[in-house]
């Protein structure tokens, strides 16, 4: 039986007869490692925490980039003695997530909220355009792409009751267009398109729900009905599907249909090329098709999922499926309820520049709240700008690790990244002495002392911090800088040595 006291302490740093612990609640307020290639930032400090991590029974979710990934885990699990807890998602495996199922589950009052899912796609597709730098912060094709996912999807519901990709790609690609661009104005070839057939089978459920409240009416209400000027308002307040069934209307035939054909193209791929990419094998059958066998509120039982479709092989989709996943997973565990018994989770990503989308800063800053430990690793600074929106990227990098508690920089060679840790350590006041001696007749000397401003960690330092390898044996050194508690006497930040052949 695990305790979850944020005061236990994780980590014990001792320096000259002082010592620091580093606990739960340090790693609920978020950590990010920095470190070149080679540095030893994955199989030191990372391995360290992970192994700790799992020692005191945290559940987690774990991203992957490279494919030996899931090896490394499944040896972290079997040394913490959490093998039966960790449940891999992963081609030809046996589990599977339906996102969708799960996305438009019912809430308490028995509604299907349409705005989670249109929250999910919008969050990966824009996330997949900010790193191709596609991305434009113009609101117009933020809203309309906003407004065809909403329409696609309260489409689908009228008319078969739920959403599903296919339904949505194939209303998305055969919506109505004007005549001079290929369009259809009726006749047998339009009635046979996916998106005649969804708005003819939503406008006979309308129907039917307007005969059945028709029927349902007392005398006194069908005449008022009868003597009201305008029925069809009457019945679209009373009828939320028929209002519904109305803007569906509206936005297909009077708006999308009379776009220009290069900007309906924009919006339309924007839609469909993520659609199409999780049509395809094998991220259909994982992610779309059929029951779910795991869920993310799986890991607050301490469970600890892996997605092993690593960016190295299966590239965009790989990214894409992983940056939704995690998505639906912050979403699910901001919303529990924490008390002093609830386990704390992690969410790890390796390289995790390939996994940040736009809501990471706003999600971060209230994860210590919720007891979600996050553990970022990167090789450098750079890797987030040009994945965050190039050189525009500066605030929104700054606001986002400064959600991060503790971080921890490995040897380096990029200069951006160790200027910021020697800044993030800042300077300190210095001796300095200096002797003039005169001779010129009669001998004389003179000392004088002057105290100056300086860095306390000079930014190259960090290049010559030990990497580990047999050379150091099995030792590599991070600066560590915790905000808000000393690590050593008077300072927050510590040179720290991590061993590579940890075991808990």
């Amino acid at each position: 039986m695990y305790a979850f006291d944020l005061d236990t302490s994780l980590i014990e740093i001792i320096t000259e007869g002082y010592k620091a612990d580093w606990t739960i609640r340090d790693a609920v307020e978020g950590v990010q490692i920095f470190g070149g290639i080679g540095s030893g930032k994955t199989s030191g400090s990372g391995r360290m925490l992970a192994l700790k991590y799992l020692k005191f029974g945290f559940g987690g979710l774990v991203l992957t980039v490279k494919p030996d990934e899931k090896k490394m885990w499944q040896e972290y699990c079997r040394l913490a003695g959490r093998e039966q807890d960790l449940i891999i998602l992963e081609r030809g495996g046996q589990h599977r997530f339906n996102f969708l199922e799960y996305v438009s589950a019912l809430d308490e009052d028995g509604i299907a909220i349409t705005e989670n899912i249109v929250q999910v796609l919008k969050t990966v597709i824009r996330a997949s355009e900010e790193k191709s730098g596609g991305k434009t912060d113009d609101p117009f094709w933020e809203s309309a792409l906003d407004m065809l996912i909403f329409n696609a999807i309260d489409l689908c519901t009228l008319a078969y009751g739920r959403a599903s990709v296919q339904q949505m790609y194939d209303i998305a690609l055969t919506a109505p267009k004007k005549p001079e661009e290929g369009g259809q104005q009726g006749g047998e070839d339009a009635e046979s398109k996916p998106f005649h057939i969804a708005f003819t089978l939503a406008q006979q459920a309308v129907d039917k729900e307007v005969d059945d409240f028709l029927e349902a009416m007392t005398d006194a209400e069908h005449e008022e009905y009868e003597q009201c000027p305008d029925q069809g308002t009457y019945l679209m307040e009373r009828l939320p599907n028929a209002r519904l069934l109305k803007f569906v209307d509206q936005f297909f035939v009077e708006t999308y249909r009379e776009l220009n054909d290069k900007t309906r193209s924009i919006i339309e791929f924007s839609f469909t090329g993520f659609l199409f990419r999780l049509l395809k094998e094998p991220i259909y059958s994982l992610f779309c098709n059929g029951a779910s066998t795991l869920k993310p509120d799986d890991c607050l039982e301490g469970k600890i999922i892996l997605i092993n479709l690593p960016v190295k092989l299966y590239h965009k989709v790989g990214r894409d499926c992983q940056v939704m996943f995690k998505y639906i997973w912050q979403q699910a565990m901001e919303k529990r309820q924490v008390n002093i018994k609830s386990r704390p989770i992690f969410l790890w990503a390796d390289e995790a520049q390939n996994f940040l989308h736009e809501h990471d800063a706003d999600y971060q800053a209230t994860a210590r709240s919720s007891r979600i430990a996050t553990v970022y690793i990167s090789q450098n600074l750079p890797n987030y700008h040009a994945n965050m929106g190039g050189v525009k990227s500066e605030f929104r990098v700054k606001s986002f690790l400064g959600t991060l508690g503790t971080k921890i920089f490995h040897a380096n060679a990029d200069l951006e990244t160790n200027r910021y840790a020697s800044d993030l350590v800042g300077e300190g006041w210095t001796q300095d002495d200096s002797r003039t001696v005169t001779v010129s007749g009669n001998y004389s000397s003179g000392k004088t002392t002057s105290y100056n401003l300086r860095k306390i960690i000079r930014p190259e330092q960090l290049v010559s911090l030990k990497t580990g390898g047999t050379e150091n044996k099995l030792v590599t050194e991070g600066l560590v800088h915790r905000q808000g508690k000393e690590l050593q006497a008077n300072f927050n930040h510590k040179i720290v040595r991590f061993r590579q052949d940890y075991k808990v």
